[in-house]
């Protein structure tokens, strides 16, 4: 059972992460034709899950994520992204663990955040066919979300791995 400080802690870590979720999404948004933007959110949902777990870094990425979707102007994408976001970071905690046990840091990271940006890729590209009514605009929107999941799957592993592993505050799950 966790010591009321250790509940402090993870709570408080898990508001910080949740408000940088939302800044990094909000920060740099290239928009794209289908009428969302490519951003750096995807970074802090996979290093929240890799800090905080797989639930409270759900949480995080989740809420951080649908937060930027309503502050831009994009509320329509906030319940998908809130959902999505969130099975995003859970998945992305328990790969990595799998594939720890058997891989090195780098290697089950990796394989983390391809899973981790699959979900998001296939979330996304199912919202946007149901949303539009249309399987071509579905089609269509694959490579933005691609390009999406390249830059967050890149950016988080790097991040993580040349810097915030080093940092021995964080209680790394």
């Amino acid at each position: 059972m966790k010591s009321t400080n250790e509940k402090v802690r993870l709570l408080t870590l898990t508001g910080i992460l949740t408000a940088l979720t939302t800044v990094a999404t909000i920060v740099i948004q290239i928009p794209t034709p289908t009428k969302g933007y490519v951003n750096l959110g995807d970074v802090l949902v996979n290093i929240s899950a890799w800090i905080l777990g797989g639930t409270y870094g759900a949480v995080a990425g989740g809420i951080g994520s649908a937060f930027a979707d309503i502050i831009t102007g994009y509320a329509i994408y906030a319940p998908a992204t809130l959902i999505i976001k969130a099975v995003m970071a859970w998945a992305c905690f328990h790969v990595h663990g799998i594939c720890a046990k058997k891989s090195d840091s780098v290697v089950s990271r990796i394989i983390a955040v391809i899973v981790s940006e699959t979900v998001m890729i296939v979330g996304y590209d199912i919202f946007t066919g149901l949303m539009y009514h249309s399987v071509q605009s579905a089609i269509l929107a694959i490579p933005e979300f691609a390009i999406q999941g390249i830059m967050g799957a890149t950016v988080s592993v790097v991040l993580y791995e040349c810097i915030l592993k080093r940092v021995p505050a964080l209680k790394h799950k």
